[in-house]
Order: structure tokens, then C-alpha cells, then sequence
């Protein structure tokens, strides 16, 4: 994905509420701002090892 499709996502998840957002300088930092979906990565990941 090109870099504007991906900062569309991304502000989309944030207007969600799924990830938080921080900025230092000029870096922009993400991450999963809901245990739920933390929890629903984590058991998709779980399945695919079972199905490997």
C-alpha cells in the first residue's frame, strides 16, 4: 500500500477508537488502543499456528 492509503486506514481506525495514537518529533506512533481487539489478533494468530 502506498503511504496516503495507509494514513487513510489508520485514521480511520483512530476515529474507531481501535488504536491511540502518539507523536515524538516527526515519528507517529501506533498501537491497539482496545483489548478486544488485542485479544481477537492474538486468537487468530493461535488458530493459524493450530492450522500449520
Amino acid at each position: 500500500m502506498n503511504q496516503s492509503a495507509i494514513s487513510h486506514q489508520l485514521r480511520v481506525l483512530r476515529s474507531k477508537n481501535l488504536v491511540k495514537f502518539k507523536k515524538v518529533g516527526k515519528m507517529a506512533y501506533y498501537s491497539l488502543a482496545d483489548q478486544h481487539v488485542v485479544a481477537l489478533i492474538e486468537l487468530c494468530v493461535e488458530h493459524t499456528k493450530e492450522k500449520l
